[in-house]
């Protein structure tokens, strides 16, 4: 279903507690990792990743954000990874953890090229972060997002928020607290 067995939902009485972008990032990151693993033609991928891996019961939105947010972030790798490059100090794009790099370029490129307000994106990259990678990739990854959020505050602040996004982000929050209540709960 998922590459390297990736969960893509926390389950709980057989409930998904997962907002649908979220989902959406995590299998835009799977694709990545995949492009990134396999060195493969971006549309290959894609194809094969909804053909064979992708959940069935993915929403259709979901299914366009994640396939808009892998194939703009493979289309524009290069100004990506010079952007995470410039506050990477001391690390070569190459030598970072795939799945670190990939989280990086995801969020770097919702910076650039979506409406998603930035601190959202940041923090929607700690989570998959904190689910799929380690303890210090997260402190590493926020450390560079953060660093290139404020060098682009500083070049074209972010005017436009999108209330959907951020009531989004809210939902997951707080589907996240129902779901640690009902676990100490039933613990």
């Amino acid at each position: 279903m998922c590459l390297l067995s990736l969960v893509t939902c926390h389950f709980v009485t057989g409930v998904c507690f997962m907002g649908s972008r979220r989902k959406a990032r995590e299998c835009a990151l799977q694709m990545l990792f995949a492009a990134d693993i396999a060195e493969a033609n971006p549309a290959e991928v894609l194809r094969t990743y909804w053909a064979e891996l992708g959940d069935a019961d993915t929403e259709d939105t979901a299914r366009d954000f994640a396939t808009r947010l892998a194939s703009g972030t493979l289309a524009h790798l290069d100004t990506l990874d010079e952007r995470i490059r410039s506050r990477a100090e001391h690390w070569r794009i190459p030598r970072m953890a795939i799945v670190d790099r990939n989280i990086l370029r995801l969020a770097v490129y919702e910076f650039l090229y979506e409406p998603t307000p930035r601190t959202v994106a940041i923090n929607e990259a700690l989570e998959i972060a904190r689910r799929f990678s380690t303890y210090e990739a997260t402190q590493f990854i926020n450390g560079i997002l953060d660093a290139i959020k404020r060098d682009l505050d500083e070049q074209q602040p972010q005017q436009q928020i999108d209330t959907t996004e951020t009531e989004i982000q809210s939902e997951t929050e707080t589907e996240s607290e129902e779901l640690s209540d009902e676990h100490s709960a039933s613990a």
